[in-house]
């Protein structure tokens, strides 16, 4: 497969060459109210100095490696209302490709109040009950060599799942999102020694592995995934494997909105692996990426393969 050395895929090379990334999660319409004046409390009421809906949930993996030039698959439901009709319309203009799209003949609402300031956000979600797709079902009818999940899933269907993918040869790339659970929530061990690439942000690892400190939770999680990589937001991000620590920086920039920082930084990361790139390199691609989607609303600043490397120019030397 020909590729430079930024990971970027060589046009001329045939389709069924080309790596081929499934990305497995539902859509949400992202309701972003920017600018707050002060902290959202009850009983108050803060007007924001700008507002957009921008599409966001498992679009935001799938459109970031898209734009970094792979082939992308992307599984999830639509459903007959506005939010759904938004997405859709934003993953046909990123040439996303539909063989995952499931259509309902009733609404599938998915939307996310994002109340976003320069340092965090606060979300707010409501999601329409689909009966779900199941993913084994999924690995096996798209092969991929990558399996994107946004969130960390666990329960005995989701276990088998991961045993499919390792059987097709497919790695699994997991985030961890704001998930209920943690490393005694059943299944949940297990489901992690099946996983190829984990990457909680620092919060998450804390509160999954019961720790207090941030080294501690990190030593536990690389003791069960092959490679751990943990966002640290204006800290940068430690990813380990096989015992090789890496530790980079944050890109300093003027922050807008962080609501798809994560997704863009996973993108990034494994855009880079992807290529065979060092465990330095995939880091720094990660912080490129998560750095510039905090630069505009939601994930419209999403890198491409010919901005990423004034941005790979811009992060902290190791």
């Amino acid at each position: 497969m020909g590729t430079d050395p930024a990971g970027r895929v060589d046009p001329a090379t045939p389709a069924h060459n080309r790596y081929r990334v499934l990305v497995v999660g539902a859509y949400y319409a992202d309701l972003v109210f920017h600018g707050l004046s002060r902290p959202v409390q009850p009983g108050t009421e803060v007007f924001a100095r700008g507002f957009e809906m921008l599409p966001g949930g498992a679009f935001t993996p799938a459109m970031a490696m898209r734009r970094l030039g792979h082939d992308v698959v992307w599984s999830t439901d639509f459903g007959t209302d506005l939010f759904s009709a938004q997405v859709l319309a934003a993953a046909r203009a990123e040439g996303l490709d539909e063989s995952g799209f499931r259509f309902h003949a009733a609404p599938v609402r998915s939307v996310t109040a994002a109340l976003s300031s320069p340092v965090d956000r606060a979300m707010v979600s409501y999601q329409d009950p689909v009966v779900a797709y199941p993913l084994s079902i999924v690995l096996r009818e798209h092969r991929a060599r990558v399996v994107v999940l946004p969130l960390l899933q666990h329960g005995a269907d989701v276990l088998t799942a991961l045993e499919v993918a390792h059987e097709l040869g497919t790695q699994v790339f997991m985030d961890c999102q704001d998930v209920p659970c943690t490393l005694e929530t059943p299944t949940v061990r297990e489901i992690l020694r099946q996983v190829d690439i984990f990457a909680p942000n620092a919060d998450e690892a804390l509160r999954l592995t019961g720790v207090p400190s941030l080294d501690a939770a990190i030593d536990i999680l690389a003791g069960l995934v092959d490679m751990v990589v943990v966002k640290r937001g204006s800290g940068g991000a430690i990813a380990v494997r096989d015992g090789l620590r890496c530790e980079i920086g944050a890109v300093p920039v003027e922050v807008v909105d962080t609501t798809a920082a994560g997704d863009c930084f996973n993108a990034g990361f494994l855009h880079a692996h992807l290529a065979g790139q060092s465990l330095s390199d995939c880091l720094a691609t990660a912080v490129a990426c998560g750095a510039a989607a905090t630069t505009a609303l939601g994930s419209s600043a999403a890198l491409d393969l010919a901005e990423l490397p004034q941005w790979l120019a811009r992060v902290p030397t190791v």
